[in-house]
Formats: structure tokens, C-alpha cells, sequence
């Protein structure tokens, strides 16, 4: 139980690991997550290291697999004539004889057409009109190809500037479209021939075609030959077709048992490239047959770890045993905070900091109850309270179908790791509304208010209300003197009644103001006292009695005594002495001035002045106790290790002090256990530890007004959404309560629904993160300083559960 409030503690430990077993032992210890593994390579070029080939090879596995199930999401979910990625070979053939067998049957077209006269003498014509007809005599070359539709009317442009109008050129369109290889997408073409004379036209209308990417194809000039020529590129399309046809099928259903399995391939492949990764981190020994690695672990699970070498010797079946030492070192180990579902939300906040140093006591454990209570006095209400503890009961009850669906959204994910804390910032939320009587910015009157105005009617002390002053006054105060008006408070909460008094806001605000002032110095008090067990682990006295027993005094002097004077004034003054109470703000201010002369306000006890002087010089004498004497007293201390009692005259030891060497190691073991606040050096420098000293002290004593300032936040933030709840209940859900028809019902509907949407939206959303900031800066700032340093690093441990849970590894 004790390591739940400071970290595990832990030792580096080295591991001798025989070749053929040290895969398999350290796959073991990625099962169970308990080690860290150091690099004795830094030196080491990465691609200069033993197993880097076997990295890559994993690499190129992962990357093949990734392909595969890329493809098969392809075919499930968004194309399933996916196969065209995986045989583009093929595809383009058959793209390639498609487009041949439209071209021949086009061609036979043209020049069936062509051997019309009136055609002919159309087309020469357009050749030159100023030349004679003469067909009989001229022979044409041609060249037929396809391209994209849309290039068609630059196409035959360049064609008549290039060729200057030389050129005959017949297309038609392809009414099906065509499927590209590379893209998957449908695409349409159109067929075109081009007429010309002479091999330099034939040069130029080749580069025309090449520039714009249209696909020639050899055509035979006799319809013969064409005939036979369309009659074979049918037969070969079909076999084609059935071999894609064939092929598709067959990997249809090589992928779909793929997929079945390809998450374990996954996972077994990032194991191993994380196993050889780990392995690099090794260092090997001369007769190249055991590997030496160095680890931080736990000491609890020491036991574990060794079970998991064991289990990893086995089965490689070698026969030597990996051996398991532990190490002395200097080095600081790395911080690690066992956590679990519920806790993890809690210790992140904690972290977000800053991570604990080694063996500190950790702020989560009390984050758990304080954090969720801070929020709840800044956002109490009993209505949105129990929203928010539905929605995160929701997150909680079905956690593990949620976290099966792996949603990717992040706003999602960050809102569900934290639906403990959600849960609890509700549940208490609900505890406070109830206390502040709230809920929907409505008082809810359970048990009956305790003030009545009938003793108003009958009083006899000069307060009674006659039928005059009820219709001539517009605002009406019950007096708690008069006798029978007030008969006891409300058995839980704020007595409902002043939901409807004028003079609410002044109440609540001296209610809510105190409150924050005595949960914050509480609060803080706590923080310095946790500060204590932070000494007595590291056995630091000195911070003991020169850093901690002022601290507290300091604080507990001014203001733990200010909170007394809160529960003071509470107690002591009635109904009928309250009008002549003095005001607590002012006493504290004369407190500090030593001003007890002030005829407006009146002391609250006899001995006052006696008794306040007296702490405002206790806690002034604080100060120096913190800023000058500590230093003084380390200064000695330093002496004192540096002179340790021995002296050498000649190389005779003179004294009954320790060695040398022993000085060494005490001087050594006292310069380890100094605390993090003071500067770790080998030479003091007095001037140096001063100026920290000073800062420290000047940033504690003013941080303790201040970080009291700070706590009023809980009241600002409190009276700010109970009255912006309000404020959205009469501007908003008042509407439709005006009328009481059917007309009125249905608006009502309307308005609730805008009234259900603003309340969401606004005070749970908006209002429920700006109460989580603050009680975050509440922890961060005014709480955790007190104790916790966070300059640590967390521990990392080898382990297999971000692959598991199918998250990239780091």
C-alpha cells in the first residue's frame, strides 16, 4: 500500500543473455512490460549495429503487409474491381486490345466511307481546294490511334497549323469507357486516323500524337488483313478476359483468408522487429556467443522477471540459464507509478506537470478525492452534475465495446481516458448542487424553508407588517431577531427561500468567499505537510527544522488563524449581535499594520491585540529562520565535511575523526542525499546558496498570499455559473412557459430544445472546461509546489501492449 503514494522502487540490474536464448527471453520480457532497457551502444552507428538486417527485414515485412490489407480494405469497402492494383500487367494488355479492336473496326468504317465518290471528292476538297481531284493516282499513308476525348479539339488544331492543313483527319468516340491501369479510373477515348503524303508529315504527326499522349497502333492497309487482324484480337481478348476473370477470383479468395489473420501477421512482425530493435541495444562479448544488457526494473517484481528468463531459456531450448544481476550505481532511476484503469486518468494530470522524482511522494493519490472536489465547488449543480454523471456512466459501463471500436477521433479518446475523472467531477458536482441547494439555477424545497413570515404579523418589537406597508413596499426583509421568523437552518444545503430574495447575491458571495479562503488555506496546509514525509524518506533534518517547521508556522500563524477567525465569527455572533460584527477583512489588514485603534472596527475577543501581535512576530521570525539561517548552518555543514576532524602533518593522521577515505564516502552519501532545492556542488559557494535560498523564501512567503488570492477563484468561478444558469433560464425556458395552450405546448417543446442544446453546449461544455482548468492550476500551482519537484523522467518499460492493442510503437 505504501508505494501507491510515492513510486516503485528500482534498481539497475544487467542481464547476461546466451545468443541462441536471448531472443526469446526478451520477447518474455516484452510479455510482461517490466524492464527498460539502456543503450550500451550510444556510440554505435545505427546501421552499423548486429541485428540491423534483420530490422529491415521485419521493415519490408510490415511494409508488404500493410500493402495487403490496403488492397483488401480497397476491395471491401471502396472498389471492388480492386485487383487491378495487383496484375496492372495484365489489365494493360487487355487495355491495349480493347483499344486495338475498336481502332480496326473504326478503320474498316473510314474506309468503307471512303470509297463513296461524294465522300471522296468532300475530303480532297478539304486536302487543298485549289488543286484537282486526282484519286486514282495518289497513295496515302495513315496512322490510327486513340486518345482522351477532351484533347480532341486541340488535337485536330495542331494538326491543321502544324501539317497546314495537309492532313485528313477522321474521329470517332468510343461509346464504353475504358478502364486506366494505373488509376483504376474510367476514362473515355476516341478513335481518330490521320491521312497524309510524304515522310515528313508522317514525322510531324507522330510528334503531334506523342505530345499529346495519344496511343498509335499498327493497322493493316487491306480490309483483308484487318478482318483477320480484328478476328485475332477478339480471340485473345476473351482468353484474356477468363484469365482476369480466373485471377480476380482466386485473389479474392487468397485475400479474404489473408485478412483473417493478417492482425496476428501484424502483431508478429512488429514483435519481432521490436525483439531485434531491443537486441541492438546490447552489447556483445568478445567470444560472440552471450549478450550483456543493462535494465532498470522494479524491485517488487524481480521475482517476475526472472520467471520470464527462465521461461524464455526454455524455450529456445539452450541449456545455460540467462543470469539476472543486480548493479550499484549513482545514476537516478527512472520515476514509475503503478496505476491502473481508474488511477491512470488521475496520475496523467499529475505528469502533465512534471514527473516526480525518484521516491517523491506522488500528489496523485490525494488528486483523486481533491481534484474532482475543487471542480464541483466551481461547478455546483445538482442538474448538471447528474448530466455529466450519466455521460460519463455511460463511458464506464460499456468501456469495453468502446474500446474495441478503436475511434480515432481524438477529442473522443482524450474524453475517455479521463471518464473516471468525469464520473467523479459529476458525482461530486451533484454533493455540491445539492449543498448549494442549485439545480438548473432552481432551489428545490425538500424539507420546507426555515423562515416564516407570520411572527412579521403579530410582532410586537415594532417590526409587525400591516396591510400599508405590504401594498406600498415593493421589497420586503425578514428579520432573524424577531422571535418565531427564523426557527432553524435548512437540514442540508442553503435554505431555500433565498432563491427568491433580493439580497441572494450578497449572501451567497460572503458564503462562497469564506468557504474558498478555508478550502484553500486547507488545502495548502496539506501540501506543506506532505513536504515532511519528502524529508523523513530522504533523511534531510535540516530541511526538517530550517525549511519545513517554518513553513508551516509561517502559514498557519497569518493564515491558518485567519480561518479560525472565520469559524470564529460564525460561532460567536447570533442574529441579534451580527449588525455589530466586525468585518474579517479589515481585522486581518490591522493585523499586519499592528492597528488595534480603529473605533469602526471592533476587536473580536479580549486579548486580540496580544494575541495577533504575537503570531505576526512568529511568523516575521520565520523568515530569516528560512533565508539566513539554513544558509549559515549548510555553510558549517560544508566545513565540517571538508575538514571532517583529520589533519595530515607529515603523513601522521591526527584526531579521532574518520579517515580520509571514510570522509570521502561520508562527504559523498551527505552530497547525494542533499535535497533538490539546494544546489548539487562539489565547492560551496556561499553566495550562490544564498540567492537560491533567498528566492525560495521570497517565492514561498509571497506565495502564500497570493496562492491564498488564488483559491477565490473557487468562488468567482461558482457564483459566475450559477448565475449564467440562471441567466439562460429567464432569457431562454421562461419563454415557453408563458402560455398555457396548445400553441404554448408546442413552443415549449421548441424552446426546451434550444434550452437543452445552450445548457449543453455552454455549462457543461464551455463551463465544465474552464472549471477543470482552474482546479488544474488549483493542483499545479498552489498544491503540488509545496511538495513536488517534478524533475524526473518516467520509466518506459519494454513491452508489447502498444502493438497489442494495435497502436504504432514508439
Amino acid at each position: 500500500m505504501g508505494e501507491l503514494f510515492r513510486s516503485e522502487e528500482m534498481t539497475l540490474a544487467q542481464l547476461f543473455l546466451q545468443s541462441e536464448a536471448a531472443y526469446c527471453c526478451v520477447s518474455e520480457l516484452g510479455e510482461i512490460g517490466m524492464v527498460q532497457f539502456r543503450d550500451l551502444n550510444p556510440d554505435v552507428n545505427v546501421f552499423q549495429r548486429k541485428f540491423v538486417n534483420e530490422v529491415r527485414r521485419c521493415e519490408e515485412m510490415d511494409r508488404k503487409l500493410s500493402e495487403i490489407l490496403h488492397y483488401y480494405m480497397r476491395m471491401v469497402v471502396h472498389y471492388p474491381s480492386f485487383t487491378i492494383h495487383l496484375y496492372p500487367s495484365l489489365k494493360k494488355n487487355f487495355l491495349e486490345l480493347t483499344e486495338l479492336k475498336h481502332i480496326l473496326r473504326r478503320t474498316q468504317q473510314f474506309f468503307d466511307e471512303m470509297e463513296d465518290p461524294s465522300l471522296l471528292e468532300e475530303s480532297s476538297i478539304l486536302l487543298d481546294p485549289n488543286e484537282p481531284v486526282r484519286v486514282a493516282p495518289l497513295r496515302l499513308g495513315f496512322v490510327a490511334g486513340v486518345i482522351g476525348r477532351e484533347r480532341i479539339p486541340n488535337f485536330e488544331r495542331m494538326l491543321w497549323r502544324v501539317c497546314r492543313g495537309n492532313v485528313f483527319l477522321r474521329q470517332a468516340d468510343i461509346e464504353d469507357p475504358l478502364e486506366d491501369p494505373t488509376t483504376g479510373d474510367q476514362v473515355h477515348k476516341s478513335v481518330f486516323i490521320i491521312f497524309f503524303q510524304g515522310d515528313q508529315l508522317k514525322n510531324r504527326v507522330k510528334k503531334i500524337c506523342e505530345g499529346f499522349r495519344a496511343t498509335l497502333y499498327p493497322c493493316p492497309e487491306t480490309p483483308q488483313e484487318r478482318k483477320e487482324m480484328l478476328a485475332g484480337v477478339n480471340a485473345r481478348i476473351d482468353d484474356l478476359q477468363m484469365v482476369l476473370n480466373q485471377t480476380e477470383d482466386h485473389r479474392q479468395r487468397v485475400l479474404q483468408a489473408a485478412a483473417k489473420t493478417i492482425r496476428v501477421w501484424f502483431i508478429k512482425v512488429r514483435k519481432m522487429k521490436a525483439i531485434y530493435h531491443t537486441l541492438n541495444l546490447c552489447n556483445i562479448d568478445v567470444t560472440q556467443k552471450c549478450l550483456i544488457a543493462e535494465v532498470w526494473c522494479p524491485i517488487s517484481d524481480l521475482d517476475s522477471i526472472q520467471f520470464a528468463l527462465r521461461r524464455g531459456t526454455e524455450k529456445s531450448g539452450s541449456t545455460v540459464p540467462s543470469i539476472l544481476n543486480r548493479m550499484q550505481t549513482k545514476q537516478t532511476p527512472p520515476t514509475y507509478n503503478k496505476t491502473n484503469k481508474f488511477t491512470s486518468g488521475f496520475q496523467n494530470i499529475v505528469d502533465a506537470y512534471g514527473i516526480g522524482s525518484y521516491r517523491e511522494i506522488n500528489p496523485a493519490p490525494y488528486t483523486i478525492i481533491t481534484f474532482p472536489f475543487l471542480f464541483a465547488v466551481m461547478f455546483g449543480d445538482l442538474g448538471h452534475g447528474t448530466l455529466m454523471t450519466c455521460a460519463a456512466l455511460y463511458l464506464v459501463l460499456r468501456e469495453s465495446r468502446l474500446m474495441a471500436q478503436k475511434n480515432d477521433n481524438e477529442i473522443f479518446n482524450m474524453m475517455f481516458g479521463g471518464r473516471y475523472i468525469i464520473l467523479l467531477m459529476g458525482v461530486f458536482s451533484m454533493y455540491t448542487g445539492i449543498i448549494y441547494n442549485d439545480c438548473f439555477s432552481k432551489s428545490l424545497n425538500v424539507f420546507g424553508s426555515g423562515w416564516s413570515v407570520r411572527p412579521m404579523f403579530n410582532s410586537k418589537v415594532g417590526g409587525n407588517w400591516t396591510d400599508g406597508i405590504l401594498n406600498g413596499s415593493t421589497v420586503l426583509q425578514l428579520d432573524p431577531a424577531v422571535d418565531g421568523v427564523f426557527s432553524g437552518p435548512y437540514p442540508i444545503g442553503i435554505d431555500p427561500i433565498w432563491s427568491i430574495s433580493v439580497n441572494k447575491l450578497s449572501f451567497l458571495n460572503s458564503f462562497k468567499m469564506k468557504m474558498s479562503v478555508i478550502l484553500g488555506v486547507i488545502h495548502m496546509l496539506f501540501g506543506v505537510t506532505l513536504s515532511l514525509f519528502n524529508h523523513l524518506y530522504f533523511n534531510k533534518p535540516l530541511n526538517i527544522y530550517l525549511g519545513f517547521i517554518p513553513e508551516i508556522i509561517f502559514m498557519a500563524s497569518l493564515f491558518g488563524y485567519l480561518v479560525i477567525l472565520i469559524f470564529y465569527k460564525w460561532v460567536s455572533y447570533s442574529a441579534r449581535t451580527s449588525r455589530d460584527a466586525p468585518s474579517l477583512l479589515i481585522a486581518f489588514i490591522n493585523m499586519f499594520l499592528f492597528n488595534y485603534n480603529d473605533p469602526n472596527n471592533k476587536p473580536f475577543y479580549r486579548g486580540q491585540m496580544a494575541i495577533q501581535s504575537l503570531l505576526v512576530v512568529i511568523a516575521l521570525a520565520c523568515v530569516p529562520c528560512m533565508l539566513i539561517v539554513k544558509t549559515l548552518v549548510m555553510r558549517r555543514q560544508y566545513l565540517w565535511r571538508k575538514h571532517l576532524g583529520t589533519q595530515n602533518f607529515g603523513g601522521i593522521r591526527v584526531g579521532n575523526g574518520p579517515t580520509e577515505d571514510e570522509a570521502e564516502i561520508i562527504q559523498h552519501d551527505q552530497l547525494a542525499q542533499q535535497s533538490e532545492d539546494e544546489p548539487e556542488v562539489k565547492d560551496f559557494n556561499f553566495a550562490d546558496v544564498a540567492v537560491h535560498q533567498a528566492i525560495h523564501t521570497i517565492e514561498y512567503c509571497l506565495g502564500c498570499i497570493s496562492n491564498t488570492a488564488s483559491y477565490l477563484r473557487l468562488w468567482a468561478l461558482s457564483l459566475a455559473h450559477a448565475q449564467l444558469s440562471e441567466v439562460l433560464w429567464s432569457m431562454v425556458m421562461r419563454i415557453g412557459l408563458y402560455s398555457r395552450s396548445l400553441g404554448g405546448f408546442i413552443l415549449l417543446a421548441i424552446v426546451f430544445y434550444f434550452f437543452a442544446v445552450l445548457t449543453v453546449v455552454i455549462l457543461l461544455i464551455m463551463e465544465g472546461l474552464s472549471a477543470f482548468l482552474h482546479a488544474l492550476r488549483l493542483h499545479w500551482v498552489e498544491f503540488q509546489n509545496k511538495f513536488y519537484s517534478g524533475n524526473g523522467f518516467k520509466f518506459l518499460p519494454f513491452t508489447f501492449e502498444s502493438i497489442l492493442d494495435g497502436r504504432a510503437e514508439d
